[in-house]
């Protein structure tokens, strides 16, 4: 997968009226970011230990709606060295009222990109937004029977016997997401791999548990040369730079998620590097600056 066959500009299928794919290179390292779509859902999710003033202020000045908000969804493609890793699969066709998400197989499609080729998949955390794309029977069906799926076994183990004790999602979200998450585990169990705290997916693709969002929530860092770019996973919100501290509904441990996300982003604000993260807006490439107590986003100029 080279580059100049990731991005196939001129084969976009005629109803993709916007942009769903871009491509770019670290290093030796391609990456291809791919929009599986929106999930809406209501304000209240995004802050939940903030005021409703508060809250929706930062909607307004957003220029967002005042009562539900369009949540991106994005996978990563990688290919390094002969491997191509898969980072997460969206959120499937199967759950309805979500008629805009489930869209990364076709848009890997239109990129050339064959799921029969993926020889290792990445699982950041085990939300049905990251692993109801595997459930697809069309995309289980295209993948090798020998393709390895990597995930914590911290996330593992918790998805026995979840706790929901701290998050404040809408209501039926959290049978759903048990339910995802045990038919996601009956389906792959032998192919699932597990790692306790780090482990090399590929030459330069580190996965590592940071914890917080769930309790095996982990990153994956690619790495190449002097490049670098960490996809974050659930560990940053659109909010979350502005207001590093408010608690998101979807989160399993709010405070350990503030502690990681402030050291993910004092940690980019330290290195420099690129940034993607699931539910920033498409492509969701940039790098993070210091700006008093909070901080700064700082999109990437889309390379043509």
């Amino acid at each position: 997968m080279k580059q100049d066959n990731i991005a196939r500009s001129g084969e976009t299928a005629v109803e993709e009226l916007v942009p769903s794919r871009y491509a770019l290179s670290i290093g030796e390292i391609d990456v291809l970011i791919v929009s599986d779509g929106v999930l809406p859902l209501p304000t209240e999710t995004m802050a939940t230990n903030a005021t409703a003033s508060d809250r929706a202020g930062w909607f307004k000045d957003m220029f967002l709606p005042a009562d539900a908000f369009d949540w991106p969804l994005n996978v990563l493609v990688v290919r390094s060295g002969e491997q191509l890793i898969l980072v997460d699969a969206g959120l499937g066709g199967q759950f309805p009222g979500f008629p805009r998400a489930g869209q990364f197989p076709k848009r890997l499609q239109a990129a050339g990109i064959d799921l029969g080729s993926v020889t290792d998949i990445v699982i950041t955390h085990m939300h049905m937004d990251h692993i109801g794309g595997l459930l697809v029977p069309s995309v289980r069906d295209q993948l090798s029977p020998d393709v390895r799926i990597h995930v914590c076994a911290t996330e593992v183990d918790f998805w026995e016997t979840p706790d929901f004790s701290h998050t404040a999602m809408p209501s039926p979200v959290p049978d759903v997401l048990r339910s995802t998450a045990a038919q996601f585990m009956d389906q792959y169990r032998g192919q699932v791999e597990t790692f306790e705290q780090e482990h090399e997916v590929a030459p330069g693709v580190l996965v590592w548990r940071t914890d917080g969002h769930t309790p095996g929530h982990s990153v994956v860092r690619l790495t190449s040369g002097k490049d670098r770019l960490t996809f974050l996973g659930d560990a940053i919100f659109p909010v979350g730079f502005d207001h590093p501290d408010w608690h998101n509904g979807f989160e399993h441990d709010p405070a350990e998620s503030v502690r990681v996300r402030v050291q993910l982003l004092q940690d980019a604000v330290e290195t420099g590097e690129l940034l993607v993260a699931t539910h920033l807006p498409f492509p969701s490439v940039g790098r993070v600056a210091a700006d008093g107590d909070a901080f700064r986003w700082v999109a990437g100029f889309w390379d043509f």
